[in-house]
């Protein structure tokens, strides 16, 4: 386990604790990163991923038209609005989820997060 993974582990422990009220600080951040696209989640994906340049990036650099990647951060962006609704009830599932990503760090999150970024992506 690598220091990003330690810290990411820590910062959803909080969101989980703090996530049993109407606001779920996962899914606000998530939706920030789908819409505003900051240069800071690409160097933490890296980070996660402990590697300077994941395969699937360079693999995605640029292939995306912009209509394809707005498809795909509406999709990201809808998706996030429902585990943001689904987070009212007792059960907080982003941090469930968070933590499965940064455990497993599956190959499939850092594609969605190429086709989120889409051309924008400087990796």
């Amino acid at each position: 386990m690598n220091t990003a993974q330690i810290k990411c582990l820590l910062v959803f422990s909080v969101f989980a604790i703090i996530g049993f009220g109407p606001v779920s600080p996962g899914c606000l951040i998530g939706m920030y990163i789908v819409i505003a696209r900051p240069q800071w989640f690409i160097t933490f994906a890296q980070d996660l991923y402990d590697n300077p340049h994941p395969p699937h990036f360079q693999e995605r650099l640029g292939t995306d038209s912009e209509k394809q990647t707005r498809q795909t951060r509406l999709k990201c962006f809808l998706s996030l609005l429902g585990l943001f609704i689904i987070d009212i009830a007792p059960i907080p599932t982003t941090p469930i989820i968070a933590a499965f990503i940064i455990f497993i760090r599956p190959a499939w999150f850092i594609r969605t997060i190429a086709n989120v970024y889409g051309k924008d992506l400087k990796a």
